[in-house]
C-alpha cells in the first residue's frame, strides 16, 4: 500500500521545508502555510518518493524527507512513471491531479553540488489540489 510518509512545508521558498504530521490542502491552492502555494497555479503542491530520496542516501548524501523542498513525500508509488493529468486520492477527502514531472533547475541546489545530482527534477511532481482537507502522515495514496 502507497502511503504519506511526511507533510512538509517552510515559510521561505528555495530553503529546505520541515517535516511534520500533517496539514491542510486547500482546493486549487496547495498547503496551508507553505511558501509555494498558490491561487491557480499548476505546481500547488510537490510530492517526492522516498525510494527517490534513498537513491540519493546511496551517494553519501545525509537527506530527508523535505530535504528536497517537496511538500509530500510518499512511499510505495512511483510517482515519476505517472502520465501527465493522472488523479491521486489522498486518505477518503483529498484529490490531486498531476500536472508536471520534474523541473528545470536553474541554480545547482546544495544537494547536486554535494553528490553531483538531484533527484527532484527528474523524480519530483506537481500537482493541483482538486478537493482539500487534512493530509497525514500513513494516509493511503493512490491512483484514481
Amino acid at each position: 500500500m502507497a502511503k504519506i510518509i511526511a507533510v512538509c512545508k517552510s515559510d521561505n521558498k528555495g530553503c529546505k521545508k520541515q517535516a511534520s504530521e500533517e496539514g491542510t490542502l486547500e482546493k486549487n491552492y496547495g498547503l496551508i502555510g507553505d511558501a509555494h502555494a498558490d491561487f491557480n497555479s499548476h505546481r500547488q503542491l510537490s510530492l517526492l518518493a522516498i525510494e527517490s530520496i534513498r537513491k540519493i542516501r546511496q551517494l553519501g548524501a545525509d537527506v530527508h524527507p523535505g530535504d528536497f523542498a517537496e511538500n509530500l513525500t510518499t512511499k510505495g508509488i512511483e510517482l515519476h512513471t505517472l502520465p501527465i493529468g493522472t488523479r491521486l486520492r489522498i486518505g477518503d477527502d483529498i484529490e490531486l491531479e498531476l500536472t508536471q514531472i520534474g523541473k528545470e533547475c536553474h541554480d545547482r541546489c546544495a544537494i547536486f553540488k554535494q553528490v553531483g545530482t538531484c533527484v527532484m527534477p527528474l523524480e519530483g511532481i506537481f500537482t493541483r489540489v482538486i478537493s482539500g482537507g487534512v493530509v497525514k502522515v500513513g494516509d493511503k495514496i493512490t491512483k484514481i
